[in-house]
């Protein structure tokens, strides 16, 4: 397997895939996990315990501000590609559709604005981030 840029969704079996492929490119690999928790808190929590944020998020509910942090935080690393593992959002996407909507919109924005040249003045990267659910949908 190949790191993708991109949003990709894989079975929650597929992590060591993901996890080996990171390894095997070099690439810092931010893995997190909701604990078959829903709700923006849960989501919030994780995503602040795992990946590079600048400035710190304060709070669940700004999707805004989770998004500039993120971008931030992963620009500030200065690495050409990182991935980003969501080991298991079925649970979350199961009972919280909007809040599953949301974080997957802001994942998406943050490495599609990543990879702008323009964006990110000369300094873009691929952030490869794969989302484990046991249905395979992204909804």
């Amino acid at each position: 397997m190949n790191l993708e840029p991109g949003l990709i969704v894989i079975r929650p079996d597929g992590a060591d895939e993901v996890i080996k492929a990171a390894a095997a490119e070099g690439s810092p690999l931010y893995q997190f996990s909701t604990d078959d928790q829903a709700g923006s808190e849960a989501l919030f929590g994780a995503v602040r315990s795992a990946l590079p944020l600048d400035p710190p998020v304060v709070g669940s509910s700004s999707w805004d501000a989770l998004s500039d942090s993120l971008w931030e935080g992963i620009h500030s690393k200065n690495h050409g590609r990182v991935a980003i593992l969501w080991t298991d959002a079925t649970t979350f996407a199961d009972e919280s559709p909007e809040d599953y909507r949301m974080a997957i919109a802001v994942l998406k924005d943050v490495a599609e604005s990543l990879s702008d040249e323009t964006a990110t003045v000369g300094r873009p990267t691929d952030v490869c981030i794969y989302v484990g659910r046991g249905d395979k949908s992204a909804r």
